[in-house]
């Protein structure tokens, strides 16, 4: 029960912490200082986190990873787009 405590806790603080980032990009349009293979080798990090939690049933794992995946996208497609 603590271990799962402990998932859905990092799984809430890691993902929210893409929240700010993913705002700021989409008001400002500015994705300078955002490196482009950093984030493509993140969100495919990521999706492959997001493949492995379900893969083991792991509710935070798939969780977390699905959120950050998603603002982790729009990150990087404002970044292409943007560029």
């Amino acid at each position: 029960m603590l271990e799962h405590l402990i998932g859905y806790i990092a799984a809430v603080l890691t993902t929210v912490s893409f929240v700010p980032q993913a705002i700021k990009t989409i008001r400002t349009r500015n994705t300078q200082g955002i490196s482009l293979v950093m984030y493509i080798m993140f969100s495919t990090g990521v999706l492959l986190w997001f493949i492995y939690g379900i893969a083991i049933h792991d509710i935070p794992l798939v969780a977390a990873n699905a959120v950050t995946l998603f603002f982790a996208v729009i990150i990087l497609f404002y970044k292409v787009i943007y560029k």
